[in-house]
């Protein structure tokens, strides 16, 4: 009972943030403890805190502006190798740093390995200049063996000169004195060498924790995200405690594997849709000019997606697009700088939480430039060209429903025609097996599938088409609605200077030539449902036969066909009624396809090259905008695996996919606005299904695209074990859709002269649409569902409240009013929604704002002291991940602001001193 008992308590303490007690360790145990963490890779083996007290200066009347470099050799490496730096702390002689120094398993370190502290002091942080105060030497196995695990070493200067202390502190996972129980009830050995067991709180660390898969270990997430840079962090609380922090940023292989698979979907459509024109057969000469230009159009299309996708498939880089290549060509379709950041936040009562948030450059076509605007221009030009088009035409005119609806006709024209031919098949092979019951079922199918393509044909829109076509054929005599003795004939001809048929006869065109087509057209599709019925007729005769017993009543003729019928020859009796069927269905489909074809031909005719310009611009934004959704999906499924609120949430209403950007209204980045907030907006036509995955290997669980520019459909494959968590409305397919919504709100010195000499409307148009995106979704959510569903959060403002304070803000016109950016992640967090976080190339913008929104977080939801609010952002901008990002990108550790950039920023936006200078974007 009572080691039942001693179990019991160790599982409630947390697995973090108590230092040990200490007993004295030989060197086997202490190897034993920095690997005792090696099962969770995000868990550092060791981690300490630094301090350092009574600095001193050459100049005393001036306390020194320190940082601490970290240093280690592990035996037999004879030289110093660079590990991390702690924060810059100004004006004081006895600095506590924020960041925490971590090593990982991968830093290979041991009880041998030395650690080398060297304070610095900087005299001047914009410019770099510093000097060495003074240095310490330890080593690992010191520290541990160490009472309370907490080394004071004297700093000497260069000159052997006492210039003050260091406090090293080091942070373990479980109090040692629970280990002297477990080292007396060690087992002998395993394999020659003695082993600690496994801890429970560890344990519950790991993939039994519901609120946190690790990017490292998981093996979702392993096989999506990589490269994984972690930065360790104790900041104080309001209440005297500490916060553990572990921030990351990893990338992804889906920055190329998505393009991949969207540009060969392309190249399979727009390949489709040649096939479609030339198939149309013979047309007149006016018509096959036009024809020949759309066809034109598209192969040129075609070879740049051929092209594009050989050069991303022969690509060897990182699996990230750097910011210095986004208007490279050959990878304009992967998206610029896609990673996801990620903070977990632990307290000292074991609670844990996990944000993320994917960073991405604006969406945007940077290879084709931006001097006649972006996508929302461009889209606004082409709709007034095209209505020019139709007003100075002599063609048929449609008007945008039509297109639409004449998309809508061939993709169900496509589907219903496999799918009557694949259950005619399957009605011919249940008569072979003379299954009644599956006769029985697969004709109910069978009529469902025929009469649903029927009715889809049955619109006075495809009798129109038809007789469009008809009517563009080299030569078409039309005969009259009825037969009379009326001499004249009505000819419709086209001449090759216009697209208008002349008729000539008395009658109009609506009392013959509509009529006859109308009547021809409707025997077509009378034909596929007569042979249906026929079909129906027979297999109730066969089923009937088969159920009543023979009677020797019968007349010979019956008797044959009771004979044959039982000889099991029902797919004899079938099998020309099928063909009939299947004839009838082919000729209704491709007369049906053929004239939808032609519709939209004559529709996109008159201003086919803007089209396909404005098209391919469109398909490089969104695929750029669709790999971070994919990505966003990913990770907040599978932290929200059994969560069950979110996932009733997300298949009941969709997920919420809230954008945040802070581009100026100014300039090229106005272009880049309007092509990101049309990419995000398109994300509507977006739906995801969760299906369990082939195997266990990485390529097996990653996501895989379908469908074509009408829509996408993205199927995430889970493991075994993670899909049998989900409810059964995801497992049995259910597509989920997605509600985007985008902010933006611009922060730069060009933002500074839109709003003094320029225009800001864009910017307040996005966010008024976004904002009434926002309420409707939240309003469909209270309709549907309990607030239970949503995450638990400390702050005093309820959401109705929110969204009210977003709504003043965004129709408050007031100049770089980061409010409305602040309040808008907050409704998106609080609505489980996924976050995204964007400027031109997501490295120095989009950085101020990632940890401007993670030291918000600790402050509001978990209680870090206000008065290190500072001390943190400033220590997450000079020593965090997305420092490490501008090296990434450009091979320097700099912010690209300059001085006046700075100025201009919002207080909360600036960087430190010495972060930033002028480098290449």
């Amino acid at each position: 009972m009572a080691g039942g008992r001693e179990r019991s308590s160790r599982t409630q303490r947390p697995w973090s943030v108590y230092r040990a007690n200490t007993f004295e360790l030989s060197s086997e145990m202490i190897g034993l403890a920095l690997a005792g963490n090696s099962q969770d890779p995000d868990e550092p083996v060791l981690e300490f805190s630094i301090a350092c007290t009574e600095l001193a200066t050459p100049a005393l009347e001036r306390k020194p502006n320190s940082f601490v470099a970290v240093s280690c050799t592990t035996p037999p490496q004879a030289f110093w190798t660079k590990h991390a730096q702690t924060e810059i702390i100004e004006g004081t002689s006895n600095p506590m740093f924020l960041s925490s120094i971590a090593f990982f398993q991968d830093c290979n370190i041991n009880h041998q390995t030395q650690v080398k502290l060297a304070v610095y002091d900087v005299k001047d942080r914009s410019q770099g200049t510093m000097y060495m105060l003074g240095s310490a030497l330890f080593a690992v196995k010191e520290l541990l063996q160490e009472k309370s695990h907490r080394l004071e070493l004297e700093l000497r200067s260069a000159e052997n000169q006492r210039v003050g202390k260091v406090t090293v502190a080091a942070w373990q996972m479980e109090d040692r004195a629970d280990h002297r129980m477990s080292v007396r009830s060690l087992p002998e050995s395993i394999n020659g060498r003695t082993v600690l067991p496994v801890d429970e709180s560890l344990t519950e660390s790991m993939g039994v924790r519901i609120k946190y898969a690790s990017l490292c270990k998981d093996s979702l997430l392993r096989s999506v995200f990589g490269g994984t840079m972690s930065r360790m962090y104790r900041f104080p609380t309001t209440d005297g405690k500490h916060l553990r922090v572990l921030e990351q940023m990893a990338e992804s292989v889906l920055s190329l594997n998505i393009p991949r698979q969207f540009v060969k979907l392309l190249l399979e459509e727009d390949t489709a849709r040649v096939c479609e024109l030339e198939e149309l057969g013979e047309l007149s000469p006016c018509w096959e000019s036009l024809r020949r230009q759309i066809v034109s159009q598209y192969q040129s299309i075609i070879l740049t997606h051929q092209e594009t996708l050989s050069d991303l498939n022969s690509y060897r880089g990182p699996s990230f697009k750097a910011s210095n290549l986004k208007a490279d060509r050959k990878l304009e379709f992967m998206p610029t700088n896609l990673h996801v950041q990620r903070m977990r936040v632990q307290n000292e009562l074991g609670f844990e939480h996990t944000y993320d948030v994917v960073t991405i450059g604006a969406p945007a076509a940077h290879c084709q430039g931006f001097k006649s605007g972006g996508l929302r221009k461009l889209i606004q030009k082409f709709e007034e060209a095209k209505k020019h088009a139709q007003s100075s035409s002599q063609s048929i005119v449609y008007i945008p429903q039509d297109i639409v609806r004449a998309k809508e006709i061939i993709a169900h024209i496509n589907t219903l025609k496999t799918q009557v031919n694949y259950y005619a098949e399957r009605l011919s092979r249940a008569a072979k097996d003379r299954s009644a019951s599956g006769l029985e079922r697969t004709l109910a199918i069978l009529s469902d599938k025929t009469r649903q393509l029927v009715t889809v044909c049955d619109c006075k829109l495809l009798a129109s088409a038809i007789q469009a076509l008809n009517a563009g054929r080299p030569e078409y005599i039309a005969s009259k609605a009825s037969p009379t003795t009326e001499p004249e004939q009505v000819v419709l001809r086209n001449d090759q200077d216009t697209l208008l048929a002349k008729w000539s006869g008395r009658n109009s065109r609506s009392s013959l030539h509509v009529d006859w087509q109308e009547e021809e057209w409707e025997k077509v599709w009378v034909n596929v449902d007569k042979s249906l019925e026929c079909i129906i007729q027979r297999v109730d005769k066969l089923l009937q036969k088969e159920r009543r017993p023979s009677s020797s009543s019968l007349d010979s003729s019956q008797h044959d066909l009771q004979g044959s019928s039982q000889k099991g020859e029902w797919s004899e009796v079938l099998y020309p009624l099928l063909t009939t069927l299947t004839e009838c269905v082919a000729m209704m489909s491709d007369k049906a396809k053929k004239s939808m074809v032609f519709l939209l031909m004559q529709d996109s005719a008159p201003t086919i090259a803007m089209d396909v310009s404005l098209q391919y611009r469109r398909d490089v934004v969104f695929c750029q905008t669709l790999t971070a959704l994919i990505c966003g999906f990913v990770i907040k499924l599978r932290n929200c695996l059994r969560d069950n609120g979110f996932l009733r949430q997300l298949y009941t209403i969709g997920l919420l996919a809230q954008f945040e950007s802070l581009l100026s209204t100014y300039g090229d980045e106005l272009a880049m606005l309007e092509d990101m907030s049309v990419g995000v907006m398109d994300l509507r036509n977006v739906t995801f299904k969760v299906t369990q995955a082939a195997g266990s290997s990485a390529p097996d669980m990653l996501p895989i695209i379908t469908g074509n520019r009408d829509g996408f459909n993205v199927r995430i494959p889970l493991p075994g074990s993670m899909f049998d968590a989900l409810p059964r409305e995801i497992q049995s397919g259910m597509l989920l859709r997605v509600q985007p919504v985008h902010f933006n709100v611009g922060i730069n010195e060009q933002q500074t002269l839109a709003e003094k000499f320029g225009d800001t409307s864009l910017q307040e148009i996005i966010n008024v649409e976004s904002l009434s995106r926002l309420n409707s979704y939240y309003e469909q959510f209270k309709e549907v569902l309990p607030e239970d569903c949503l995450p638990r959060s400390r702050s005093q403002t309820c959401l109705p409240e929110l969204l009210r304070f977003l709504g003043q803000n965004v129709n408050a016109r007031k100049n770089k009013n980061v409010d409305i950016l602040w309040q808008a992640a907050e409704i998106c967090r609080r609505l489980n929604g996924v976050r995204f976080t964007s400027c031109k190339s997501a490295k120095d913008r989009t950085a101020m704002s990632v940890t401007l929104e993670q030291c918000l977080i600790l402050q509001h939801e978990h209680g870090m002291a206000p008065q290190v609010f500072t001390q943190a952002l400033d220590c997450m901008r000079s020593e965090g991940c997305r420092r490490e990002n501008t090296v990434k990108n450009i091979g320097s550790r700099k912010y690209a602001f300059n001085s006046l950039q700075i100025r201009a920023f919002p207080k909360h936006y600036r960087p430190p001193d010495g972060t930033y200078g002028k480098v290449e974007t």
